[in-house]
């Protein structure tokens, strides 16, 4: 299998995942995957189940080459965490010690002002079928704790780091949500207009008064006492749809089309 280039905006101050004596090769690839996601790099193994390197772990990884290439390979966590100047403990059950327990979202901001401070992050996951022990749990300064169904708690690793891993871009990617790409650069939250703008206020009360008049002449207001209230509501609900220029025009066609419509049946009636 060919190797997967290395992205050339990897963060090296973004935090470490450190897996703490994984099972399966498969899950350390699927956990490599959800870090490249969310741009995290940095893999440490401790005490691996199976053998290392794992090419099952490299296919999981599905493209995250780079990752599982340089993933490190510790005997025990002392020795994957020596380097680091805070670390995270993800953990689902309540422990009963005196530590810190924060979400995800506020894990990732707080990473982002430490890093910025130069201190280097890590963060720690357990085995998949128990997690992390209590003194694994004590060599971290907190503990990552996300609101989950208490009735089924558990998450798999990739599930984990995927979390925490969001929470730590979301602050790296600001407003900018989905893929950017050479062609368009990624989108911000709200209304998406492609190849339009929002209409103006004149272009909308073109609309109105065209809609208005086309009602007008197919004799819909009978009621004209109610006339007033009705146009109010009709042009209620037409500004709260927040057309586009383009949405605009396309509505005065149908008007159109339809006023012709009722113009050619009338005179056909009027010629049978």
């Amino acid at each position: 299998m060919g190797k997967t280039k290395r992205p050339g905006n990897i963060d090296p101050t973004a935090p470490v995942v450190i897996l703490v004596n994984p099972q399966l090769g498969e899950n350390i690839g699927t956990a490599a995957r959800a870090m490249a996601n969310f741009g995290l790099s940095e893999l440490r193994l401790v005490d691996p189940r199976e053998a290392w390197p794992n090419e099952k772990a490299r296919r999981a990884a599905s493209g995250a080459d780079w990752i599982i290439e340089g993933a490190r390979v510790f005997d025990t966590l002392q020795e994957a965490i020596a380097d680091l100047h805070r670390v995270y403990a993800t953990t689902a059950r309540p422990r009963g010690m005196t530590k810190t327990v924060i979400t995800p979202e506020e894990a990732g901001r707080e990473m982002h002002a430490r890093v910025a401070k130069g201190q280097k992050m890590g963060l720690l996951f357990g085995r998949e079928r128990w997690g992390l022990t209590n003194d694994e749990v004590s060599l971290a300064d907190v503990i990552i704790t996300a609101p989950v169904n208490p009735d089924f708690a558990s998450l798999n690793i990739a599930q984990a780091v995927l979390l925490v891993a969001y929470e730590w871009y979301r602050h790296v990617a600001g407003e900018s949500v989905g893929m950017g790409t050479a062609e368009a650069p990624p989108v911000t939250p709200g209304l998406q207009m492609p190849d339009s703008r929002p209409a103006t206020r004149a272009e909308l009360i073109g609309l109105f008064e065209h809609l208005e008049a086309a009602l007008d002449e197919a004799d819909y207001f009978r009621a004209k006492d109610m006339r007033p209230v009705i146009v109010r509501n009709l042009r209620n609900m037409l500004e709260r749809a927040e057309l586009s220029e383009q949405e605009v025009r396309t509505l005065r066609g149908v008007i159109r089309a339809l006023s012709g419509l009722r113009s050619r049946g009338g005179a056909a009636e009027r010629s049978g």
